[in-house]
């Protein structure tokens, strides 16, 4: 997910048999932006700008969960790159 002029980056992963709730994995700002913007691009992990919901994650510590308030944000999120993958399974 990238946030104001790609100048920020949060990654976010579900594992659904390990995990109560989305997590954040990595995020930074300016250089490291690019750095997680660029290895999601070498793995084939779609990238989505959402400023507000960016912003918003930037808060949450790399590694916690992302707090019950963002559920539906991430939610939508995670559903966009669901149905990508679905699409190029077919």
């Amino acid at each position: 997910m990238s946030g104001d002029d790609a100048e920020m980056a949060i990654a976010v992963q579900y594992d659904k048999s390990a995990d109560n709730a989305p997590r954040v994995v990595a995020k930074g700002m300016r250089l490291k932006a690019e750095k997680i913007r660029e290895i999601a691009k070498e793995y084939g992990v779609p990238i989505m700008k959402n400023v507000s919901l960016a912003n918003a994650l930037y808060r949450v510590e790399v590694g916690q969960e992302i707090p019950e308030e963002l559920y539906d944000a991430v939610a939508e999120v995670l559903n966009f790159v669901f149905a990508l993958q679905q699409q190029e399974q077919k």
